[in-house]
């Protein structure tokens, strides 16, 4: 593997994906630009990585390292890439080594973009972008967060333990057969996490979810090639690279940002555990525990249906709907009636409980399709089933066109 690092302030973090790469066993070269070299030294990335470090094409002429290097990658990563880097790379310039590197690589390529937010927003950095990401590369969307200074807002590296997570993805499917980057200029809205409908100012009426499958389906779209927009209701989890981050609370709030964002999706996932029902009141105040006395029935009201409001009024044609449903008994009868009740096109079914799914590294369903079809998917990962869906999902859209 080839870690490229140019020059800005994340290129600190860059120490943290390489330890991660060379921890689960990668060969990793080093090829930082000059710029980079002011921020973390020549010494730092030959001591972590075991190999020499150089930006310059002339040295070891006699080793075509400007050519070698590229052709042996099995995939190459820039972390942080500028907006320079990105607008060399757009443009085939050739001025170093990772920028010869990046024109003879023939394996996936992977930037990770740093900068202030008005060079990311900046027309030419939008437009080198969407050049690199017409050529197949993974351009992955930078975090939002403290820049430098007392700057804040997007442009902040996404954390690195997220980089080597679409690194990992990106690396698998370029070794799967026939793989291929079948989301690319796609834009997908995943909802993950768990609904929450406060009672007072310090309880909630909530369900198990951990957001742990929403997030492997937004990480896997990534790595496929989407943009990718999580909706997430009350996760702990750290922001999957790449992915644009909604944070929400309750079902209302859920179903605003849904609505919000499925206008521009080409597929919209409701991967979401939403309560059904919400207090029909809000106690300003904490309910208090009387002595003697019982407590007060808590009304309940019915929360909207969003995924069947998604199903019916979808906002372009072509749009793909899938929807999950947690069973705890006659898991694929039940899932049948549900996926005609909603209107989606797939429909991931899976027996819940205490100790099943929620909260857990794995998951086992049945993906149900409106045609009739049945996906059974065995016991593993979770990321397991988010590449299953997105396999059918990809099957199923219409060709993309140009907007």
């Amino acid at each position: 593997m080839v870690l490229g690092v140019s020059g800005g302030i994340a290129a600190y973090k860059a120490c943290e994906l390489l330890r991660r790469l060379t921890e689960s066993g990668h060969d990793v070269r080093v090829v930082p630009t000059a710029s980079a070299l002011h921020f973390v030294g020549e010494a730092t990335w030959s001591a972590l990585s075991g190999h020499p470090v150089s930006t310059e094409v002339w040295t070891d002429v006699h080793e075509v390292a400007h050519v070698r290097i590229g052709q042996a990658a099995d995939l190459v990563v820039v972390a942080p890439a500028t907006a320079d880097t990105l607008a060399k790379a757009a443009h085939g310039l050739a001025g170093d080594l990772l920028t010869n590197t990046l024109l003879t690589a023939r394996c996936p390529v992977v930037f990770a973009p740093a900068m202030h937010t008005e060079m990311w927003e900046h027309p030419a950095t939008r437009e080198n972008v969407a050049t690199l990401r017409r050529r197949g590369a993974v351009v992955i969307e930078p975090a939002v967060g403290r820049l430098t200074g007392v700057d804040t807002g997007k442009g902040r590296l996404p954390d690195p333990g997220e980089i080597f997570e679409v690194c990992r993805r990106v690396l698998a499917a370029g070794r799967a057969a026939g793989a291929r980057r079948d989301l690319a200029g796609r834009h997908v809205v995943v909802s993950a996490g768990g609904t929450r409908e406060p009672l007072d100012p310090v309880r909630f009426l909530g369900n198990r979810s951990s957001g742990k499958q929403g997030y492997a389906l937004a990480r896997a779209a990534v790595a496929r090639g989407a943009r990718v927009t999580l909706v997430s209701a009350n996760s702990a989890l750290p922001d999957p690279a790449g992915a644009d981050v909604v944070r929400v609370g309750t079902a209302m709030q859920l179903r605003e940002a849904m609505l919000k964002a499925a206008p521009d999706a080409d597929v919209v996932v409701m991967a979401a555990a939403v309560a059904d029902f919400r207090p029909a009141t809000y106690a300003t105040g904490k309910i208090k525990k009387r002595d003697g006395q019982e407590p007060e029935p808590i009304a309940l009201v019915r929360n909207p249906d969003i995924l069947a409001e998604l199903s019916a009024e979808r906002a372009r044609p072509g749009q793909l709907v899938v929807g999950f449903a947690a069973e705890t008994d006659d898991v694929v009868p039940n899932g049948r009636a549900k996926l005609a009740r909603k209107g989606c096109d797939l429909l991931v079914v899976n027996e819940v409980g205490e100790h099943k799914t929620f909260g857990a590294e794995e998951n086992e369903a049945v993906v149900l399709g409106a045609d009739g079809s049945e996906t059974p998917v065995p016991y593993g990962p979770k990321e397991a089933l988010a590449e299953t869906v997105w396999d059918l999902v990809a099957r199923a859209l219409p060709p993309a066109t140009d907007a």
